[in-house]
């Protein structure tokens, strides 16, 4: 394999890691599913079309990875403890912890959309793809990723008790990046 693109799947793994821990709700999952993914990239390297976006090629790699273990393990739909927030700490002990709350509670919301609203939600709002980037990468439809993220979105202000038909709070959720930090 070229030093070059060893350098950047090296580069992108921080990447790759966030985004399967998005999907898999798991870190030693999360490890897993990364490990495996790499696996497939490295071994099938020469499928990559140079010029193309390695990141976008990868992320797809991790999601039909995930998608095949969930197949093979016929995994009930249950819900994984959340994970705890590695973000650098605050020295303001109370806005430190509201800070944390309300972090620890969108990221609990996030691990229980259904997977097709967690990977969108993961490469749109946590990786910052942009729609094309994100339906190309899962291999789907820009309106039904579209459709994917305004359910996702929904979901979560549902879940995070904003109330329906309140403009200020689905305004904030129709923009939702989350720091890329946010989600180790």
């Amino acid at each position: 394999m070229d030093e070059r693109i060893e350098k950047e799947l090296v580069s992108l793994l921080p990447r790759f890691r966030r985004f399967a821990l998005g999907l898999a709700r798991n870190p030693s999952d999360a490890d897993d599913l990364v490990q495996t993914a790499m696996e497939k990239a490295v071994s099938r390297i020469d499928q990559w079309e140079p010029g193309t976006r390695l990141d976008s090629w990868v992320f797809r790699i991790i999601q039909t990875t995930h998608i095949d273990q969930i197949r093979g393990k016929k995994r009930n739909d249950r819900f994984l403890e959340v994970v705890e927030n590695n973000a650098q700490r605050s020295h303001d002990g109370e806005r430190a912890v509201e800070a944390r709350s309300s972090l620890d509670a969108v990221r609990h919301a996030i691990f229980n959309l259904p997977e097709e609203q967690r990977s969108v939600i993961m490469l749109v709002s946590v990786e910052g793809l942009s729609y094309k980037e994100a339906a190309e990468t899962l291999g789907i439809p820009m309106g039904t990723l579209t459709s994917r993220l305004v359910r996702g979105r929904n979901a979560l202000m549902h879940m995070l008790g904003s109330p329906e038909g309140d403009g200020s709070k689905s305004a904030d959720f129709n923009n939702l990046h989350l720091e890329k930090g946010a989600m180790k």
